[in-house]
């Protein structure tokens, strides 16, 4: 028996009592919170979310599209970073001023080839204000998911307004939920018992995000 099937077993032998005409979990389940708190212009939303990511402890940015280019440079070169992993579908245009070597997202890295990279570079899904949270997918311009976990510095590219949304309500809609989802509130961190905070524990030390008007 696999390990499906006994977790399925379980899950049937839990529900043997329920009634076939019981109420129906969606039913059951209220999803009448709020969608977001609060009535924001857009451009309110957008600094909401600046502001939340500072306060995590990200590093922002703001650059228009022919800025992004420059920027993206000087903060490679601010790092000194020789390196930087380059999701397939980033648009080539972002790293032309950079003089950095540009390494593939590939399956066959092991998690010591990403370590001995410097920097990596992605765009996001969507970024939610109220959270400070950045979303990424796995779509082409953001890379597999282990790419943005074990590089120490990661810059994220989010187009405002268009990727910026007030509530996690809100940026559900917009992620399709069997898609790799990673999560990212300011850079990788914990606190011991003494909440002593050490920064890039399971992710990167220092996360850049770029709003991009």
């Amino acid at each position: 028996m696999s390990s499906r099937e006994r977790i399925l077993g379980r899950v049937r032998r839990a529900l043997a009592d329920v009634p076939p005409d019981d109420t129906p979990y969606e039913q059951v389940v209220r999803r009448d919170y709020l969608r977001e708190h609060g009535e924001r212009t857009v451009e309110q939303t957008v600094e909401l979310l600046a502001e939340n990511l500072a306060d995590y402890r990200a590093v922002v940015h703001r650059c228009t599209e022919a800025e992004l280019p420059s920027l993206v440079a000087r903060l490679l070169a601010d790092r000194k970073a020789g390196s930087v992993l380059v999701p397939s579908g980033l648009e080539a245009g972002w790293l032309a001023q950079a003089d950095v070597s540009r390494v593939a997202d590939r399956t066959e890295s092991t998690p010591d080839d990403l370590d001995r990279v410097d920097s990596v570079v992605t765009a996001c899904a969507v970024a939610i204000a109220e959270t400070g949270t950045i979303v990424l997918d796995g779509g082409p311009d953001q890379g597999r998911r282990r790419i943005s976990l074990v590089p120490d510095h990661h810059i994220c590219v989010v187009r405002v307004p268009q990727q910026v949304v007030a509530s996690v309500p809100q940026a559900l809609e917009r992620l399709a939920p069997a898609r790799p989802l990673t999560w990212i509130s300011g850079p990788s961190a914990t606190s011991d018992i003494e909440l002593d905070r050490v920064e890039g524990v399971h992710g990167p030390r220092t996360l850049e995000v770029l709003l991009v008007n």
